[in-house]
């Protein structure tokens, strides 16, 4: 229940910032709907936390599994906030849907034609968080919605597809597809910075700054990385910061003659970005107050549609003195590089330009059908316990590092 609470709230900021890119009301609606299977599903969690707690010491452990339920809640809440902004008409600037084009994860939607390569096949048999770092958040079908997208499920032609992810993965998702090459909207070019644009840069920093401390949030639990719950609280101090900045320009630019309309929406989706970093501290605290942290959150969190690894890079790897843009690994494995850790330091959403060097420690998030070859990459066979779920690391071997490679450079 847990596992599936924490995937729903995901799907919801993707399918609410979805609906806020495409302008789209249905996609917003299907946020409401998701909300109310949430409030069941966290009213039943919390049900069954009372009924497991039998003693002090279940109790303190069951506290931190309710915490967590909240925090989730709150994402959830967020979305349908950002949503709001869609069924409400409360309006966003142009700029902030081009410069969404921009952000650290996209909005995407295509079509499935007839003749595709994805046109009846299974979602699982394409492998698209793997081979495009693109994954389907949800499936418009005639007037029918899909948003509990499974693998198993078969794409049909005129199926409307709704992805998210990095945005090098979309020419590659609109080939399988058989769609037309793609332009995403540009901002108009005046030449001039105003205090709309800094807003409007600044709002799209946040989306990206709030998605990475929910992912840096779920790690530190399940890693009880203390390193990475003081992380947590500085991107939490850092939204505030920008929020309070936000709102000041957004004012400033209510006096150049701009219809106020729009403006609503900047205020309302940034509250809900600083929300979204406010419930991802609320989930370190645990961490960084040392408290009993159940062992169920560690399997729960670890058997969700994303999960979080951190791996050392070996020596001699192909991932040994390589850039983060050379190894494409959000396109393939489809993992998101949410920190590196070199020394005592994390450098969190690391870019395109850093190299990686033997010893550091990279945590991310992605498709779990990804991590043996992003192991792999990293210098690593990954092995998993069957039973305990635990992951243990051996060498790889030279032939396997280069197949992997190789495996990547075809695909």
């Amino acid at each position: 229940m847990l596992s599936e609470a924490k995937d729903t709230s995901e799907l919801m900021v993707d399918l609410a910032y979805a609906a806020l890119y495409f302008g789209d009301p249905d996609m917003a609606e299907e946020v409401r709907d998701l909300e109310r299977s949430m409030s069941d599903l966290v009213h039943d969690m919390r049900a069954v936390c009372i009924l497991a707690a039998r003693s002090p010491r279940e109790a303190g452990e069951m506290a931190s599994v309710l915490q967590v339920i909240s925090a989730i809640e709150r994402i959830a809440n967020d979305a349908v906030d950002i949503a709001r902004i869609v069924t409400h008409r409360l309006g966003i600037p142009r700029e902030l849907v081009a410069d969404l084009s921009d952000a650290e994860e996209v909005s995407h939607r295509v079509l499935v034609r007839d003749g595709s390569h994805m046109a009846h096949r299974p979602l699982s048999a394409l492998e698209l968080p793997v081979a495009t770092g693109m994954r389907v958040v949800a499936i418009r079908r005639g007037r029918d919605w899909v948003s509990d997208v499974e693998g198993t499920e078969v794409l049909l032609p005129s199926d409307v597809l709704f992805l998210e992810g990095p945005a090098a993965g979309i020419p590659r998702v609109r080939e399988l597809a058989d769609a037309p090459v793609w332009e995403p909207p540009q901002p108009p070019e005046d030449g001039a910075l105003t205090d709309l644009d800094r807003a409007v840069d600044t709002l799209v920093e946040m989306k990206n700054i709030s998605e990475v401390a929910v992912g840096l949030a779920y790690s530190a639990l399940v890693l009880r990385d203390a390193g990475l719950a003081a992380e947590v609280r500085h991107l939490e101090d850092r939204l505030d910061e920008m929020k309070d900045r936000l709102e000041l320009w957004v004012l400033r630019a209510a006096r150049d003659d701009l219809d106020p309309s729009p403006l609503r929406g900047l205020l309302h989706l940034s509250q809900a970005a600083e929300d979204i970093g406010d419930a991802a501290q609320q989930m370190v605290w645990l961490v960084e107050e040392d408290e009993e942290v159940h062992p169920i959150l560690g399997l729960a969190l670890g058997e969700s549609d994303e999960v979080v690894v951190k791996l050392p890079v070996a020596e001699g790897s192909r991932a040994d003195g390589a850039a983060l843009s050379q190894l494409r690994l959000n396109i393939e494995p489809g993992f998101s590089v949410l920190a590196v850790q070199r020394g005592g330091r994390y450098f969190y959403r690391p870019r395109g330009a850093v190299t990686l060097h033997a010893g550091d420690d990279l945590i991310a998030a992605g498709p779990d059908e990804g991590r043996e070859l992003l192991a792999r990459l990293l210098g690593w066979e990954l092995d998993v316990d069957e039973e305990t779920g635990a992951l243990s690391l051996s060498p790889a071997d030279p032939g396997s590092l280069r197949s992997a490679w190789d495996e990547v450079s075809v695909r």
